[in-house]
């Protein structure tokens, strides 16, 4: 909790490109944490932390609003107000009963376009309640957010889990390919 207090947590952008129109169109928002002491910890480090102690509820509403108001930066920009940013939803954000309301609330509070945003969901999320995933998925396309699959083929879904989902990417692990 004090890295997100304390201002150690940093966003960095993985750029997306589209190859044909060699053009950069989003980014992935990536945290990494800069400790005083002990210097950079890696994300697999604290993430899986952050998940066990629950921590991961502010991490992902700091990345999240953090988020938005860059989308609210660029939109600003003529060179950049067509970038979109998409950001990891750890499956236990996601099942919060308020995760929709939560997003909702940041997209009105930051003023960032909607339309904007992706959020990356993993194959953990499918294990739980899926027409409660689903339900919360379809209230946030509503309004314009988009939805992607990370690293599909890692955990236990299939093809046929994927015709269910409001999905507009899948993302298919590296050992696929």
């Amino acid at each position: 909790k004090g890295a997100v207090e304390g201002g150690q947590l940093s966003l960095y952008f993985q750029p997306k490109l589209n190859i044909r129109a060699r053009s950069l169109y989003g980014v992935e928002c990536l945290v990494r944490w800069i400790h005083p002491v002990h210097g950079f910890i890696p994300p697999d480090e604290f993430i899986p932390l952050a998940e066990q102690t629950g921590l991961i509820l502010p991490l992902g509403q700091h990345i999240l609003h953090t988020a938005c108001q860059q989308l609210v930066r660029w939109a600003a920009q003529q060179a950049t107000a067509h970038l979109s940013i998409a950001v990891n939803v750890s499956a236990r954000q996601f099942r919060q009963p308020d995760f929709a309301a939560q997003v909702l609330h940041t997209l009105r509070e930051t003023g960032a376009n909607p339309k904007r945003l992706k959020l990356e969901l993993t194959e953990s999320l499918l294990l739980g309640d899926m027409d409660d995933t689903i339900e919360r998925m379809v209230q946030l396309k509503r309004e314009g957010v988009g939805f992607a699959l990370d690293d599909f083929g890692t955990g236990y879904s299939s093809l046929g889990y994927l015709k269910r989902l409001p999905l507009d990417q899948v993302k298919i692990d590296q050992s696929f390919v």
